[in-house]
């Protein structure tokens, strides 16, 4: 009986494919596939991160097929995914993973920032869903994984771009669900909230007299956990909701944020400094 229900969250076999994979938290979603048995497919914009990719993959004992493709060009992603299926198989798990943040006030945005931004993070998914919804359908079964934000329900100073892209990710989500969960395909996203990677560490650092910087104090008093996110955080979810024990959960967004979103804060001044020791940097 216990083996049987732990086989609801294998994967193997299953080719998960997982865009912008290269680094971060698209390389810790497909490390956590690969473990259950998933077959990675990764791309990314250029060749110099493909080949950080491979590398990274390589050196975690993963054989992945990674390529270079633009999510946002529709011919390009057309044709990637007829070269997966004619030498991988059919893509079973999409994870809309690929993402920018342009940090500019809207008053300041060019519209081409804006156009970027949009395209990258909405319509990229859209580009990539539907080219993988054909198969999904004929076989009956799929899992479409996107990648929101605490800014797919939140407002934020100058991210106004991003947070339209991750609302309209969020509806996305529900539409995929709601047109195509008849042919036993789920969709579903992770909403992470704020994580201790490599590219957030500045947001971490001390300040010169010691003292913490403003930001991780404001963040941990917003937060219940009163730490940072790690990326082994998110893995589990994420396998989760790519194998058969989430079957009957669609057109969610489901949140891994400490409890920020349903918290209002304390005062950032209440925080006792004391109790947040040096903390080590994910490497992913």
């Amino acid at each position: 009986m216990a083996e049987d229900f732990l086989q609801k969250f294998a994967l193997t076999g299953k080719v998960a494919w997982v865009t912008g994979a290269s680094y971060g938290l698209g390389l810790a979603y497909a490390k956590a596939f690969a473990a259950v048995g998933a077959k990675i497919v990764f791309n990314d914009i250029n060749q110099e991160l493909v080949d950080r990719g491979m590398k990274a993959y390589e050196e975690a004992g993963i054989k992945a097929y990674g390529k270079v493709c633009d999510v946002t060009n529709e011919e390009q992603v057309t044709a990637f995914v007829k070269e997966v299926e004619e030498n991988v198989g059919t893509i079973d798990i999409l994870v809309n993973n690929a993402g920018i943040i342009k940090r500019i006030p809207m008053v300041e945005m060019s519209k081409k920032d804006w156009d970027q931004v949009i395209s990258v993070d909405l319509t990229g998914p859209f580009v990539c869903s539907k080219a993988v919804l054909p198969s999904m359908m004929k076989k009956g079964s799929g899992k479409i994984i996107n990648a929101c934000s605490m800014m797919s329900e939140f407002g934020r100073e100058t991210v106004s771009a991003y947070a339209a892209a991750k609302g309209g990710l969020k509806m996305l989500t529900r539409n995929i669900c709601s047109e195509y969960g008849q042919y036993n395909i789920q969709c579903n996203a992770i909403g992470p909230g704020y994580i201790a990677t490599p590219q957030t560490a500045p947001l971490r650092e001390r300040q010169a007299d010691g003292s913490m910087n403003p930001f991780d104090r404001f963040i941990r008093s917003k937060t219940p956990a009163q730490r940072w996110g790690h990326t082994e955080d998110l893995m589990g979810l994420a396998v989760f909701l790519a194998s058969s024990a989430s079957d009957f959960i669609n057109g969610q967004v489901i949140y891994i944020d400490g409890g920020i979103s349903a918290y209002i804060g304390q005062d950032p001044s209440n925080l006792d400094e004391s109790k947040f020791a040096a903390e080590a940097e994910e490497k992913i």
